[in-house]
């Protein structure tokens, strides 16, 4: 791999522990304001539910760019965004301040969604629906979740496909459904054209649609973005050129300017580690910066992050790539490998105990 490449990864990863280090710091906040979205939140059904809002949500998204609706989601992504930060920074600033800042994001995301502004709303996001997810699902309903999700996303990945549809289709929106990684200092998402780019299809033989309509070569990796999942290259013109890790003449020349990760994939795992935090009675840490942190919590961390590295490996190949399993795999694990390190046996570690 390419220096540009590492820069991105480690620009990835850092965006990555922002959204977790924000989830664990809004934790005993949003307890304490009430924020709790249901009632038990150890009662696994409330997974179940949000597994079918998820599949209720993909349809109608769906649906909405078969019939150029697009207009709707990303105006209910911004609204959703704008919303979201402002539970965020309610629990930093003073009432009426926190609306402003929440305002400021819709309003930046509405007239100049640059990618640093989709950034910075993404993280706000991920950190803000990861910590409301934590002190709403208890460790068996994460746990549940996580490890459906996971399922789903392989089969929607490698299966049915209609993930990559789906990301194809909130690429042009311009909206924090995704994280952009740029891997060169002068690259613009506003200049970035993808009018065309639900025209590409991983697995074509013959030849392949670049995001600005052009022909591609069949020589060069046919793998395209997932909004939740795999990463996509794009140069500020629109062109995609030869494989990461591909050789040529000049091989910085070969690497793409900016990939994408679904924010998804950030928010996901997260859940685990807030959730962990919140509901594990492992000791904490004392932290006065992150009250809530275990040992639990730490381990499911460090599981996500062995699950993002295995994946920005395996996505630098050219190809799409499902996350969740990786991503959820490991969070699961390091939770679980974590319980027993802090002596919680893993009926109770599961949230089980109630049940045997």
């Amino acid at each position: 791999m390419k220096p540009r490449v590492y820069g991105g990864i480690a620009f990835a990863a850092v965006l990555f522990l922002l959204v977790q280090l924000g989830a664990l710091a809004l934790v005993p906040t949003f307890y304490a304001e009430g924020y709790q979205q249901v009632e038990d939140p150890t009662d696994p059904a409330n997974s179940l539910l949000y597994i079918g809002a998820i599949l209720v949500a993909t349809a109608v998204m769906l649906a909405a760019f078969k019939y150029d609706f697009d207009w709707a989601v990303r105006a209910l992504v911004i609204f959703t965004s704008g919303l979201l930060s402002w539970y965020v920074f309610s629990a930093l600033v003073p009432g009426f301040l926190s609306v402003v800042l929440a305002a400021v994001v819709a309003l930046a995301l509405l007239a100049y969604p640059e990618w640093y502004v989709i950034d910075t709303a993404g993280v706000l996001m991920g950190a803000g629906a990861a910590a409301l997810f934590g002190i709403s699902f208890g460790v068996l309903p994460a746990v549940v979740l996580l490890l459906v999700l996971a399922v789903y996303d392989a089969i929607s990945v490698y299966g049915t496909r209609h993930m990559l549809e789906l990301a194809e289709g909130v690429m042009d929106l311009r909206v924090p459904v995704v994280l952009v990684i740029p891997t060169s200092l002068s690259y613009s998402l506003l200049d970035t054209e993808f009018a065309d780019a639900n025209e590409v299809h991983e697995g074509d033989e013959d030849e392949t649609v670049t995001a600005d309509g052009g022909d591609r070569s069949p020589e060069t990796p046919d793998g395209e973005p997932t909004a939740t999942d795999a990463t996509a290259e794009a140069d500020p013109d629109g062109s995609a050129p030869a494989a990461v890790d591909g050789a040529g003449e000049n091989e910085e020349d070969d690497v793409r300017d900016a990939f994408f990760i679904g924010l998804g994939d950030a928010v996901m795992p997260t859940v685990m580690v807030a959730s962990a935090a919140f509901f594990s009675p492992a000791a904490s840490f004392g932290l006065s910066s992150l009250p809530a942190l275990n040992v639990p919590a730490l381990t499911a961390m460090i599981g996500t992050f062995l699950g993002f590295f295995i994946l920005m490996w395996a996505v630098t190949k050219g190809r799409a790539h499902a996350g969740l399993p990786l991503l959820n795999g490991g969070a699961v694990g390091g939770y679980l490998l974590g319980s027993l390190v802090a002596g919680v046996p893993l009926v109770e570690a599961l949230g089980l105990a109630s049940y045997l």
